[in-house]
């Protein structure tokens, strides 16, 4: 995993510093709901953690390998527009989202992110723009 203070604030924008966030997360602890592992997804995103991004991603749906290190793309901030299911008692939920980024140019991305539980945890299954 790459090294992340975990005293920063948490790059998913709860206000909350990384280690009491998306950091445990990273390190291993699992996600409660589907909103919390959209905000971890993004934060690895952020601190270029490849590794997690492909543990969360659903075994049917995730690519071989992930390759962050040349994107001109860096994510700065999350903006969670709206959340359907995904709690503690659900199976599959959905979160829209907005992502800005900057690099070769400064804009956005809205997704619809669906998730559902695997082996008793949650993966990121597919996304709509």
């Amino acid at each position: 995993m790459p090294a992340y203070d975990s005293s920063r604030r948490c790059p998913c924008g709860t206000g909350l510093s990384y280690g009491e966030c998306c950091g445990k997360y990273h390190a291993g602890s699992n996600a409660p709901t589907a909103e919390a592992l959209m905000r971890s997804r993004f934060s690895a995103f952020v601190t270029g953690d490849e590794e997690y991004l492909l543990r969360t991603w659903d075994p049917v749906t995730r690519p071989e390998a992930l390759d962050l290190a040349d994107s001109p793309i860096r994510f700065y901030r999350l903006d969670i527009l709206d959340t359907q299911g995904g709690g503690l008692m659900d199976s599959s939920g959905v979160v829209e989202f907005e992502a800005f980024y900057k690099g070769a140019a400064v804009g956005s991305q809205r997704e619809r992110s669906s998730f559902r539980r695997f082996d008793g945890t949650w993966v990121y299954s597919t996304g709509e723009l």
